[in-house]
């Protein structure tokens, strides 16, 4: 098999094949966010093709974005059971049905089921638990660094594939940014099926840090699989460390995918700017925003994640605070872009590695699972809310207020986690 051989290869060289799978996955996040992104410039061609207002569109968004969250946990449990690799390929095989379907769809229903309902669930088992499966199966070593560079590509791939997509919607309609996006998947399932392992026991190497290889436990039954992220809901749902983080990454979630990913070309749109320009904004946040969040994954195995989480926030905060401010020129929007990309999704590496100390190795991948459901319950508020704020009250701005003033709130509340690398107990539970 050429993993096989290719694994060889570069052990002779001293380079642990982790690193290949960490490449296969990071196209694959970055292709999903890019489909996660797409129609976010294709809100206005809906309108104008099918006469669907903004709100009625931001709801099939507003589903997508909730199944993307609520999928994660369970697409642990897929993963655990099923295979990284199988789970990977059925979750690219989804979302391109959901976008080709969407080529020949003419009634609202038909958006709300192709773009709510298949490519969320599809985009959901590619979410951020995907990273942090990834990472804590092939490193022991470098993980944190491994969850920057994976949470930067899903991020990045939301936000710089716009510009053209916008192009390609300008010159030639908004069908063509679908066959673009399918023609995107296409490529990260052909990686997937060549370089994809599901664990370094599959290829007899030790995870990267490690020197014995750790066999893969046992596989049980599906409906123990299923039942697991139940399990571990109840046993860390009395604890204030879940509530503290699922709070803060409802609040990341209403400041970024829900509102700027969903709504910033429609929103310069009203401002006089065309939606090419509005998406190289986007597209710049993306490229400081990879820099940004692989930063933040260096930064957290070094610093204390709660106050990195405190900066994090409340920068943001401040810059979603500023953008009606800044008239929408060149500057303003440059100074924004660069604020708030460095801080796009930084907030993801602390997160997962205050789950992991306080919840145990074994859990963190579940524990951040239902964290992030919170990170898109958020989303898929802004998503609607900001949607609805721009058809009753003609704008969007008050929506940007709103989401800068919550990002404050979540810098303080993020202070107030405990100080303490230990696991945190569950609370008892009868039997």
């Amino acid at each position: 098999m050429v993993s096989t051989a290719l694994a060889s290869s570069l052990a002779r060289r001293n380079i642990h094949y982790g690193w290949i799978v960490v490449g296969a996955t990071f196209l694959t996040m970055l292709v999903t966010a890019g489909a996660m992104g797409a129609p976010g410039v294709l809100i206005k061609p809906l309108q104008d093709e099918f006469g669907w207002e903004t709100s009625q569109i931001s709801s099939a968004l507003a589903i997508r974005l909730v199944l993307f969250g609520l999928m994660g946990p369970f697409a642990a449990a897929f993963m655990n059971y099923f295979g990284v690799r199988k789970v990977i390929v059925f979750a690219l095989a989804l979302i391109g049905t959901g976008f080709v379907g969407s080529l020949f769809m003419t009634s609202l229903w038909q958006l709300l089921l192709l773009w709510g309902i298949v490519v969320g669930f599809g985009t959901g088992l590619t979410a951020m638990v995907l990273a942090a499966t990834i990472s804590a199966r092939w490193f022991t070593k470098h993980r944190g660094l491994v969850v920057g560079m994976l949470s930067a590509s899903s991020a990045t791939g939301q936000l710089v594939f716009l510009p053209l997509m916008a192009e390609l919607t300008e010159r030639y309609g908004w069908r063509s940014t679908v066959f673009f996006v399918c023609a995107m998947i296409m490529v990260a399932a052909l990686a997937v099926l060549a370089f994809m392992r599901d664990r370094p026991s599959d290829l007899n190497l030790p995870s990267l840090g490690e020197t014995h290889v750790t066999p893969p436990p046992a596989r049980g039954t599906l409906v123990g699989a299923l039942k697991t992220p139940i399990t571990i809901l109840k046993e860390i749902s009395g604890t204030s460390t879940f509530w503290i983080l699922f709070a803060t990454f409802f609040i990341c979630g209403l400041s970024t995918n829900g509102l700027i990913q969903t709504h910033f070309v429609t929103l310069c749109g009203d401002f006089g700017i065309l939606p090419v320009a509005a998406a190289s904004v986007l597209a710049v946040m993306g490229i400081f925003d990879f820099f940004g969040t692989i930063g933040s994954g260096w930064l957290s195995d070094r610093f204390d994640n709660r106050w990195l989480l405190f900066w994090y926030y409340g920068l943001r905060g401040l810059s979603l605070l500023f953008l009606p401010f800044s008239d929408f020129s060149f500057y303003g929007l440059s100074i924004f872009a660069v604020f708030y990309g460095l801080d796009w999704i930084a907030t993801v590496p602390p997160t997962v590695k205050i789950a992991a100390d306080r919840f145990g190795r074994e859990k963190a991948g579940l524990v951040f699972g239902w964290v992030f459901a919170g990170h898109q319950l958020g989303a898929a508020t802004a998503a609607y809310g900001a949607g609805l704020s721009r058809t009753e009250l003609s704008s969007y701005l008050p929506a940007f207020f709103v989401a800068g003033a919550f990002c404050l709130l979540a810098s303080i509340l993020a202070i107030t986690l405990k100080k303490s690398g230990l696991t945190e107990p569950a609370p008892a539970t009868a039997h």
